[in-house]
Parts: C-alpha cells; structure tokens; sequence
C-alpha cells in the first residue's frame, strides 16, 4: 500500500474506532467507581436505576453527598468531585436518573421533577439514609431545588452548580414544542451537534480535549441499539425541564443553599425556537445568579467570573477549592 493511502486508512480506522456507541443503558462506557442498581416500582413499571456509593476515603465524617447530574450528563461526569468528596471524609452517591444513563429507559413514563425526586429519596431511604447535603448541576440544580422543597427535613445544605429553571422561558416567550416535535430533534443529535452546542452555551467557544469524553458518552447513547428510546425520554425530559420552572418557588427554600455560577454560561433550553430578540435576554447567568441568590431566604453566592456552564469540568481545581471551603472541608 502507497504511504499516502495507508496514512488514510490508519486516520479512517483510527476515527471508526474513536466513534463512541453504547447500549441503551450506557453499557460498554466505562464508569469511574463500581456501579450500584436500585430496583423498584413506579407508575406500575419495574424499573432500576444505576448508582455509585463510595464510601469515604479518609476519615469519615459522618456525613453524605448526594451528586445529581444535569441533563447532557451522567453519574460518571462527575468523577473528580466524588474523588474529591470522598478524600474530604464524604461518603458520596451518585445517580443516574430514570431516564438518563445507566438507569432505566421507560417509553411510557409521565417525567416531573417531582417524580425523580420521589424515586432519589426512596433510593436514600432503601439504604438508610437520612439528611444528605445535596449537590446538582444544571438539571441537577433544578431538581435538587425540587427536592429540597419536597423534602426540607433530608437536606442538610443545598449546593447548586449553574442550575437551569432559574427563568421561565415559556412565560418569556419561548415557544412550546411537544414531545413529538422534540423527539424528532433528538433523533439528530451527533457527536457534532452535542459538541458545537456545548462549545457555545457551556464553554465560550473555548474547548479542551479533555470535555470529548462527556461528549462521546452522550453521543454513543444516540448511536447505539437504543437510540429511539434514549431519544423519546430525552424528548420528554425536555419537556418536563420546559413546563417546570422552578424559579417562582425560590423564596421557599427552608435549607441553606450555595449558588456557584459561571459568568460565561449561556444555556437557555429552547432559546433556538425563540425570535431572537427573546433569545438574546435568556441564560444570562450572572444576573440569573445574583437574582436567585437574593429571592433564597438563606443563600450565598460564589461567582466564576472566566467560566461557564460547567465549572467543575472547566477547572476542577477553582471548582472544588470553592466547594471545599463551602462545606467547611478547607
């Protein structure tokens, strides 16, 4: 074979091996610590949902995070925080929500916030768990807020990385898009349509090798056996975020709460069906920030002015000092 062609046949095999695809519940993806299934009835289903528990590292303090992953994300995304966590005496679970991941996939299934919050509490409670300090990012955020509001006695302290539901963007005027019309969107989604959207509302147009594992995780679910119906939840996961803002219900918080906020991040889920002049006033995140923080009877505010919608993937080493000296471990 001529030097050039080889070349390209290496560059081509070397690409079709790059092209991530899993099983419709992540199988294949490699997770960072030993996975858990908890088994249980909802809606009449029989469903499990996949979980890491790892127990402290050094010495334990007695106390548990409980990790909540956003919406584009897993359990594993958030890796470093558990090693992190753990090192600092936590024990820490990580879930992967019915619907999401590991978890799951059931085509018919009414998502709420409240719901998952209601099946995270009854996986607390199967392993005897009491208050937590609860930790969730962008979708994670909103539900943890759900959860909190639903169960203020199981919290401990709330921590809340660039959560969405801080606007309401059908009441700004985003356009409504049903399941269906949602699930023919998500039946298009690549790895290059995932990367050039979190390059523009995650990172500032900034991207670093190291976010291309997050992306082929995601990206593998799409391309894999079971793309249609990681599709269809995804489809009515959008919806749920949509029509369940939690914005409106802030000035209830009962718990302390930490709001850490990334001056760059953009996202505003369903901006892109909006007429621009709507959209260029959503996901403004360091006027989102400051608004919650002063609506969240006991709330503090830490801002990261040069990042964006996920910090603790952006620069873990600014991310978990913040979240160290927030609980106290630094």
């Amino acid at each position: 074979m001529k030097p050039l062609l080889l070349c390209l046949a290496l560059v081509a095999t070397g690409t079709a091996q790059a092209a991530a695809n899993y099983g419709e519940r992540l199988e294949g993806f490699d997770y960072p610590y030993p996975q858990q299934r908890f088994d249980f009835r909802s809606q009449g289903q029989a469903l499990s949902m996949g979980y890491m528990d790892v127990p402290a590292a050094g010495k334990a303090n007695g106390r548990t995070a409980v990790l909540l992953h956003g919406k584009n994300f897993c359990g594993a995304t958030w890796d470093s925080s558990i090693k992190v966590l753990s090192e600092a005496g936590y024990r820490v679970i990580a879930v992967d929500q019915i619907g999401f991941c590991t978890s799951s996939k059931p085509r018919g299934y009414q998502f709420s916030l409240n719901q998952l919050a209601a099946n995270t509490h009854a996986l607390l409670a199967a392993k005897g768990i009491g208050k937590v300090t609860l930790i969730g990012h962008s979708m994670g955020g909103m539900l943890g807020i759900r959860y909190a509001l639903s169960y203020p006695d199981a919290v401990e302290r709330l921590l809340l990385v660039d959560p969405i539901g801080l606007e309401d963007w059908q009441a700004a005027g985003v356009p409504y898009a049903s399941i269906d019309q949602l699930y023919q969107g998500e039946l298009k989604t690549s790895a290059e349509s995932i990367k050039n959207y979190q390059l523009k509302y995650y990172y500032d147009g900034q991207w670093k090798p190291e976010y291309q594992r997050w992306v082929d995780m995601q990206a593998g679910l799409y391309a894999g056996p079971g793309k249609e119906i990681v599709a269809w939840n995804q489809a009515q996961t959008s919806e749920m975020i949509f029509t369940q803002p939690v914005v409106h219900e802030l000035q209830n918080l009962q718990v302390p709460t930490m709001l850490f906020i990334g001056g760059k991040d953009r996202t505003a889920p369903g901006a892109n069906r909006a007429p621009k002049a709507i959209a260029d006033t959503l996901g403004n995140y360091p006027e989102l920030g400051k608004a919650a923080a002063k609506a969240i009877p006991q709330a503090t505010l830490v801002e990261f002015p040069a990042l964006g919608h996920s910090p603790q993937v952006e620069d873990p080493e600014a991310f978990h000092q913040a979240l160290l000296k927030a609980l106290g471990a630094r």
